[in-house]
């Protein structure tokens, strides 16, 4: 027998009325090399959980189970199982199959056609217009039960359909869609996908629509949705939270000015633009730019001119498009000598970082203005502070200069409530770049929190009149250092 078994089992294996093969099944399983995990369904793998290994294998299932059946309705936009382990299936008779981690919902109804593509082995998938109104099908389930998506979600798909792909894509989607509905005895369907779209092009009432992006998008200011709903995240996580009142001791002008230097240094050092420390003081003492690094004392000189402004840093956005113009005057003004980046302009390309795509240039303004919302609601400076940095610097509306902007709305923020501005100083760049990417990419605000706290917590620390005093605080805390060769202290500054 052992010489007609794979060399390697699969993680999955199926029962079967052949008495010969059900002999082997049994054989194994009585070795011990496979368990039984469900009716007829059985694995190799002794370590994991059943609910893990079917919802991992639920495509060899779906084929093997249910040969010619379409994965539909919802299932057929997400081509996963839900949140909850359903997924639903057009098949010949209804019957719902409940496995460990994963429920099949077989409905009766209309077979393949020739447009539905074929999925996965012998399984089939409604294509995209069919799916669209099955999708619009009345249910009375909970949306988290249902075998269809909700209104708002249908219109997400829309526009993305619109920001992707164009509006002749969309107006293809719904002549097919058309077509189909009539193959279907689907008319009621179709007439509300063609209010939708309708909508959506701005051919037809707005007001039914439910989404933000669709609706914005329909006003002609599209957003970008995922980062909506990021910062929704991060207000989330602010909004009840109680945070330390670090009130600023850099109340007189000199010794503002002297945190302005540190800020713009290290804001400028953190992207790349490096000075030496009388370098920057030599730039800002003259006022004139190193003849051999121009452009780049530039940087320096603009954001000094600005952070070091207590009557500038005061001024915070009062409605969205305040913000919008805050975000572009600033700019204009930190980039003023390079032309090729377009100061106080929004960015006209996408930009990325990496593998990380940032919100794209057509959807920058209604992003922004949207992103205001939240902002708004925040009440402690702080929070309002965090959020918009990483509002700027997560939505990246210019070609360059968006992480020196990002920090500079969030200090504003703090000098107009006479608390102490922050400082990112060299030495802590990894923990903050990493709090950022951990907030991107994971969702994990409270990181991203924490280290805001810490570094706020560092910068109230830094005062004092004597800007040499300043510095060898400074050093003493590391600040100066490279991430790999020294941690950030915390310590007390007696120096006035």
């Amino acid at each position: 027998m052992e010489k007609n078994l794979p060399r390697r089992l699969h993680e999955v294996l199926f029962g079967t009325a052949d008495k010969a093969e059900s002999k082997k099944l049994a054989n194994l399983q009585k070795q011990g090399l496979i368990r039984k995990i469900a009716p007829r369904l059985y694995s190799s793998n002794l370590n994991d959980s059943p609910k893990e290994i079917i919802r991992r294998n639920w495509l060899q299932i779906l084929s093997k189970r249910y040969p010619e059946a379409l994965l539909s309705h919802r299932s057929a936009l997400e081509f996963k199982p839900t949140p909850t382990g359903d997924l639903f299936i057009t098949y010949s008779y209804t019957k719902k199959i409940k496995l460990p981690g994963l429920t099949i919902h077989l409905i009766k109804g209309p077979k393949k056609t020739e447009n539905d593509a074929v999925f996965f082995g012998n399984l089939f998938v409604s294509h995209e217009a069919r799916a669209f109104l099955e999708n619009l099908l009345q249910t009375r389930k909970p949306e988290k039960l249902s075998k269809t998506l909700s209104q708002k979600e249908i219109e997400e798909k829309l526009e993305l359909i619109l920001k992707i792909r164009d509006e002749k894509s969309l107006n293809q989607l719904r002549d097919k869609a058309r077509l189909t509905s009539k193959e279907l005895k689907m008319p009621k369907e179709f007439k509300k996908l063609d209010k939708l779209i309708s909508a959506l092009l701005s051919t037809h009432p707005s007001k039914i629509l439910t989404s933000d992006a669709a609706k914005a998008r329909a006003f002609g200011e599209p957003i970008d949705i995922n980062r909506i709903k990021l910062f929704e995240k991060l207000y989330n996580a602010l909004a009840d939270k109680l945070f330390s009142d670090y009130m600023d001791k850099n109340t007189a002008p000199k010794s503002y000015r002297n945190f302005g230097f540190f800020e713009s240094y290290f804001s400028n050092y953190i992207e790349g633009t490096r000075f030496e420390v009388e370098e920057a003081k030599q730039i800002i003492d003259t006022q004139t730019p190193l003849p051999t690094r121009d452009e780049d004392s530039h940087d320096v000189l603009g954001t000094y001119n600005i952070v070091s402004n207590r009557k500038e840093m005061s001024v915070c956005p009062t409605d969205a498009n305040h913000f919008l113009d805050l975000l572009k005057y600033r700019h204009s003004v930190i980039l003023s000598a390079r032309p090729s980046k377009n100061p106080g302009l929004f960015k006209d390309k996408n930009n990325f970082a990496g593998s990380t795509a940032f919100t794209d240039f057509k959807e920058v303004k209604g992003t922004l203005k949207k992103a205001f919302d939240y902002y708004a609601a925040l009440r402690h400076p702080f929070a309002k502070a965090v959020y918009m940095m990483f509002v700027v610097s997560e939505v990246h509306p210019f070609l360059d200069g968006n992480g020196r902007m990002a920090r500079l709305l969030m200090n504003a923020e703090l000098t107009a409530a006479n608390h102490s501005k922050i400082i990112i100083p060299t030495v802590f760049r990894d923990d903050y770049m990493g709090a950022l990417r951990k907030l991107t990419r994971q969702g994990d605000a409270e990181t991203y929190i924490r280290m805001m706290q810490r570094a706020h917590m560092f910068s109230a620390n830094i005062y004092g009149q004597n800007a040499d005093a300043m510095e060898t605080y400074l050093k003493s805390c590391n600040a100066f250092k490279e991430p790999d060769e020294a941690r950030l202290k915390i310590m007390v500054n007696d120096n006035d």
